[in-house]
């Protein structure tokens, strides 16, 4: 009997979370900006560089140095306990031209919060950026692209932002050749590619963003010729013409 009951118990909660959580990730996904493929009146190709997780003290200033060399704007979806450790890289992303966006203040699933703790984390996360650079954030992307049933009302006032393609280099074992070629085979004329700049939470491995920068190092100076490299908030401008 206790067992039968046990079952039952676990069968509902397994219910509730699809409803809640899973299904609605799935289901959701199309209605988040994720770049686009339309072609465009300028005849430019433009694409967009988005980097997740940080400030890294490690990383981001080296990555921040690449990016300045190439002279090409990106989007920082920026998690907020990290921003309040390293205050200097999110003012130097301001200064030197790039979107500074949002994850949650910390980096936890949305799979696991309630609406409020959604909004909590979101309505915080701003607040420490704005404290910091002096700007607001609208731009969101939530940790791991989790999703829930009641998001589109915990995060009312957001721009939710996904990818067009996103390539697991939160992982070293990928290794730099193969981001390589993942990033140049997913580059398109309105791409949204997700990489990382801190490898530090669960499931990343903490020296992973070695790999980005490198792959990043040989990719950038032929991309730079085919495509032009724009914040989010650009893009989805040139998404609405």
């Amino acid at each position: 009997m206790f067992f039968n009951l046990f079952c039952t118990i676990l069968l509902i909660i397994i219910i509730l979370f699809l409803i809640y959580s899973l299904l609605p990730t799935l289901l959701m996904r199309g209605l988040c900006f994720r770049g686009f493929k339309k072609e465009v009146t300028d005849g430019k190709r433009y694409a967009c560089l988005t980097f997740d997780d940080g400030p890294n003290p490690v990383y981001t200033p080296r990555l921040l140095d690449l990016l300045k060399r190439y002279r090409i704007s990106a989007t920082f979806f920026v998690v907020g306990v990290h921003a309040e450790k390293h205050p200097d890289l999110i003012r130097r992303m301001k200064e030197e031209g790039h979107l500074i966006a949002m994850h949650h203040y910390q980096h936890v699933s949305n799979w696991f919060l309630t609406p409020w703790g959604t909004r909590k984390q979101c309505v915080k996360a701003q607040e420490t950026i704005a404290a910091i650079a002096g700007v607001r954030p609208v731009y969101y992307r939530p940790p791991w692209g989790h999703l829930h049933l009641f998001l589109p009302l915990a995060a009312k006032g957001f721009r939710i932002v996904l990818w067009s393609a996103i390539l697991g280099d939160w992982r070293k074992a990928l290794g730099k050749e193969r981001l390589k070629q993942r990033i140049v085979k997913q580059l398109h004329h309105g791409a949204v590619i997700c990489l990382h700049d801190d490898g530090e939470n669960p499931g990343a491995n903490d020296d992973a963003p070695e790999n980005t920068l490198q792959a990043l190092e040989e990719v950038l100076p032929e991309a730079i010729h085919d495509y032009t490299f724009v914040t989010v908030d650009t893009l989805y401008q040139i998404s609405r013409r």
